[in-house]
């Protein structure tokens, strides 16, 4: 069988039963655009010289996260092809992969975070409290966008999230795909700090309707995102990517002394660990306060 078969085949049989819709479109992607030089290959043919090429290959023109998405991708679907009999034998486990570096962390400074928040406090542009949302809560956008009134109770100051969105097209029209969250730990509940329960008070009496941000109108992900870029622009605040927000909500509580397990679960983390390894360098500052502390029993 050739390769572009099984691919076809995998896709139909094996993913898109199992994962979210997001999930299967993107190895949907990769398995027509980035594994299509590989496609007319038998898969008794795909050994490891003509795998490794392949990565080396993917390596020279794509990010190294790319390429571990792509190989990864590539492993399961050999890997499945073993399983179920189609492949004798499959060759992925010499490859070599190109070594990840981990992406630095952006996020606002103090003092621009305080210029967001005073030019969306003075805006009559309502949807804009979404982005103080995620500055003292940590959400994601799709998770800010999937955000409804219910999701809120204004009473006990508890926010509950258990769902998220992304764009999509069908039926003729964009649509806004909801769904289950990035992970399982990813459904969580954070309270709310009092004063942004006041705005947001304010913010469903104002707008109304379903959603926290929009109200009845479906803003898409990417429609948000250039409103916040528009806002930093007119504020001539560097221009930075909507996840800066979530990095600055974690910044900070570590800067007011929130212990890593508590952040990791506001974040919605799997671990602790992820969050320690994520925001160390946002630890050190912390880090230092506390040791100067103890060197005050030096005096």
């Amino acid at each position: 069988m050739k390769y572009k078969n099984w691919l076809n085949e995998w896709l139909s049989v094996c993913v898109k039963p199992t994962l979210k819709q997001r999930t299967y479109e993107r190895y949907e992607y990769i398995c027509h655009r980035k594994l299509s030089a590989l496609g007319e290959y038998e898969l008794e043919k795909l050994t490891a010289p003509v795998l490794q090429a392949f990565v080396a290959n993917l390596t020279s023109r794509l990010s190294p996260s790319t390429v571990n998405i792509i190989v990864s991708v590539l492993k399961n679907s050999l890997k499945k092809a073993v399983a179920l009999g189609v492949a004798q034998q499959e060759y992925t486990g010499g490859i070599s992969r190109p070594r990840k570096t981990e992406k630095k962390i952006e996020c606002f400074s103090s003092r621009e975070q305080k210029k967001l928040e005073a030019a969306i406090l003075k805006s009559k542009n309502r949807k804009l409290v979404g982005i103080l949302l995620c500055l003292y809560t940590g959400l994601r956008i799709g998770e800010l966008l999937a955000l409804t009134w219910e999701d809120i109770d204004l009473s006990s100051g508890i926010l509950t999230v258990a769902k998220s969105c992304h764009d999509g097209w069908g039926k003729g029209g964009y649509q806004k795909i909801i769904e289950l969250p990035k992970t399982g730990s990813s459904t969580r509940l954070i309270p709310l700090p009092k004063q942004l329960i006041c705005l947001l008070k304010r913010a469903k009496r104002e707008v109304g309707g379903t959603y926290v941000v929009g109200g009845d109108k479906l803003i898409s992900v990417r429609s948000y995102q250039r409103t916040f870029m528009l806002l930093q622009k007119r504020l001539q605040i560097p221009c930075r990517g909507f996840h800066a927000l979530r990095h600055t909500f974690a910044t900070r509580a570590i800067e007011c002394g929130v212990d890593v397990r508590t952040l990791s679960e506001l974040l919605g983390h799997k671990n602790p660990t992820v969050t320690l390894n994520r925001y160390v360098h946002s630890l050190m500052g912390h880090k230092q306060m506390m040791m100067n502390r103890l060197g005050k029993l030096l005096g």
